[in-house]
């Protein structure tokens, strides 16, 4: 006979008959990633072109990057509490029309302040893509399933970054740097159509079955107050998520926007043929980040507590980081690529269970604006790590010192983050 509905829920072990409908869901927030990466890593891949227009130095380049970044640590935390009170399908069309109109503008700028302007302008629309997102998910999965349903689309930001060296080097070369602006931001609002025609909460979907519902909807409920953004500001556990996001994001950051550039002063490539280099490096990315949402769920399938499996995987990918230290005196291509890929590969599976944290401790009406306390901190201290490639760069001309701190920040994150959050409890939010 088949699982009732109360059956399913309780064993955390949906059958067939329970439905899909939330892997659509995900499947629409992995598409919105891929191209919301697309737009923000295109300035990384032209950099050589627009330096060589324009006369940029290194430091012109990162305080292009800090105005983008500046931008998106005010937005990110503004669409957090925005998406908490009108929901992620308003918030995340919104944010969608701002980063699509910004990235297009690109290719009506030609100076250093224009391309500030439209780089914060972007910054604010893409600014809301995590916190509508994973707003989303945590309507739309309960606890067990939301690190490895934000993993899969988490792992979008990879494919982005995986098709922005296949497409845009020969849209660049065909209609100009320009032009490939306008096109790729053209194409991807076909996204939008999709996300408004599909996207309702699930209570309001009329595509899920009523056991796909009691599934979604089988952890306890949540208070049904709202949670004033003052509140959240004074938990230990909101810092433990925003501390992790400060000290870590500046790493991918740096990924984005420089690591084209790494790949010609190193290893002596072109937009021609950084390509394959930059397309390995993401796949690996993107598997990271499957498995380490993946990994973290199976744990806790097998009966691990949230608090051991998330944080033992963190553990993993921590360490996983540190052979970068090495990714500077490489000289072969190839074992460069396989360092780096291993590096960036373990953020976006520690990224994948970072991410998850604030639905792990916080009622599902104050997620995003958790999420967007630490998208701002994440986003600042991309801001500070900015300036400081830039500077290290223009004044050694090395990638090491950048390197070195790249592989320490993700063990002092998970140690800040245990001593803030010893069991990921519920932070209590209630009211005095």
């Amino acid at each position: 006979m088949a699982k009732s509905f109360e059956e399913a829920a309780e064993t955390g072990a949906p059958n067939a008959r329970v439905g899909r409908v939330r892997w659509v869901i995900v499947a629409l927030l992995f598409a919105a990633t891929a191209i919301n990466y697309v737009d923000r890593q295109m300035i990384g891949l032209l950099k050589p072109t627009l330096q060589g227009e324009f006369g940029w130095t290194e430091t012109t380049y990162a305080d292009i990057v800090f105005y983008f970044q500046l931008a998106y640590a005010i937005g990110y935390i503004v669409f957090g509490n925005v998406v908490d009170r009108i929901g992620a399908r308003l918030g995340y069309s919104v944010a969608f029309v701002v980063w699509t109109a910004a990235h297009m503008l690109h290719g009506a700028v030609s100076s250093v302040f224009g391309f500030a302007l439209v780089r914060a302008m972007l910054g604010i629309g893409e600014s809301g893509n995590f916190p509508a997102g994973l707003k989303a998910v945590t309507e739309w999965f309960p606890k067990k399933e939301r690190a490895f349903a934000t993993g899969l689309f988490n792992a979008g930001a990879n494919v982005g970054a995986i098709i922005t060296p296949l497409i845009v080097p020969a849209l660049t070369l065909a209609y100009g740097w320009r032009g490939a602006f306008v096109i790729t931001g053209a194409i991807s609002l076909l996204w939008l159509v999709a996300w408004i025609a599909i996207y309702r909460r699930p209570r309001e979907s009329k595509r899920l079955s009523a056991a796909e519902l009691a599934y979604i909807e089988s952890d306890p409920a949540d208070p049904a107050h709202k949670v004033p953004w003052i509140r959240l500001i004074g938990r230990k556990e909101t810092w433990a998520f925003a501390v992790g996001k400060f000290l870590t994001d500046p790493v991918w950051w740096m990924f984005l926007f420089w690591l084209p550039d790494f790949l010609v002063k190193r290893h002596g490539l072109d937009l021609k043929t950084f390509g394959p280099p930059l397309v390995v490096i993401y796949v690996v990315s993107d598997v990271g980040s499957i498995v380490g949402g993946w990994f973290s769920s199976r744990l806790i399938h097998r009966g691990w507590s949230i608090n051991a499996a998330r944080k033992t995987t963190m553990l993993i990918c921590a360490l996983c980081v540190t052979p970068i230290f090495f990714a500077q005196y490489v000289d072969n291509l190839w074992i460069a690529v396989a360092i780096i890929s291993l590096a960036t590969a373990a953020h976006q599976a520690w990224s994948a269970n970072l991410y998850t944290l604030p639905s792990d401790m916080f009622p599902r009406k104050a997620v995003g604006s958790v999420i967007g306390i630490g998208g701002t901190a994440g986003a600042v201290g991309g801001m500070i790590f900015s300036l400081y490639i830039g500077q290290v760069l223009e004044r050694v001309g090395s990638y090491q010192l950048i390197f070195i701190v790249a592989g320490v920040v993700y063990l002092l994150a998970l140690g800040i983050i245990h001593l803030l959050s010893p069991r990921l409890d519920h932070a209590d939010v209630a009211d005095a």
